[in-house]
């Protein structure tokens, strides 16, 4: 759960300090997702990728360094870093004999409404010729759609907050015990906790750790 979402739930339990203290949390870049229905496998220029959950398309080290450094400057790259996964590979089941599955993703300002599509494919077939030609259909997931789905994905953002080095530490507020909330038996155990987003189960199991030394 987002601070924001704590809030709207619980605000008439908790102090009005403790509220003014969650308002000043702050989220990070977003997620522009792709999802695709395709008429076979990516066809990769290096083999290993074709062997691989998820491939990270990136190119040079300066080229993801400036892709992933756009969006915090509210700018969207030209070339995105893009994560991709390509479950059918293992997961048969995701598609009809013959057919595949995938999703890809890069990071923009929190609330953008640039499709990111075009880049997003171009930077696919840069590193697999051909992919445009196997896209059979696909599903767009803009920042915003993505909050419409999951309100805790605040302006699309996916990993819980901004993942800056203070406040992968203190996170949601600055606080001895981040999970304990000041209203007796609420507990915030999101990706808005420490350690934060893509460290996954963590934040709930030291959330419920917290709970049980408490009593609840």
């Amino acid at each position: 759960m987002s601070p924001r979402e704590l809030v709207r739930i619980a605000e008439r339990r908790l102090p009005h300090d403790y509220v003014r203290r969650l308002g000043r949390f702050r989220h990070g870049p977003a997620a522009f997702k792709v999802d695709y229905a395709l008429n076979g496998p990516i066809p990769w220029t290096a083999s290993a990728c074709a062997r691989a959950g998820t491939v990270h398309l990136g190119g040079t080290l300066q080229e993801i360094a400036e892709s992933e450094r756009a969006p915090w400057r509210g700018g969207h790259a030209e070339r995105p870093f893009v994560l991709l996964a390509q479950h059918s590979l293992f997961d048969p089941g995701r598609a009809p004999d013959g057919w595949h599955t995938a999703w890809a993703y890069c990071h923009v300002p929190n609330g953008s409404d640039i499709d990111m599509t075009e880049r997003i494919e171009a930077q696919i077939e840069r590193f697999a010729p051909g992919f445009g030609k196997q896209v059979l259909a696909r599903s767009i997931l803009p920042p915003l759609a993505l909050e419409a789905r999951n309100r805790n994905l605040v302006g699309g953002d996916i990993n819980g907050g901004a993942a800056t080095l203070w406040r992968l530490a203190a996170r949601p507020v600055t606080k001895l015990n981040p999970y304990a909330t000041p209203a007796r038996g609420v507990y915030l155990c999101s990706a808005s906790t420490p350690p934060g987003g893509g460290v996954h189960g963590m934040c709930g199991h030291l959330a419920a750790r917290s709970a049980l030394e408490k009593g609840l």
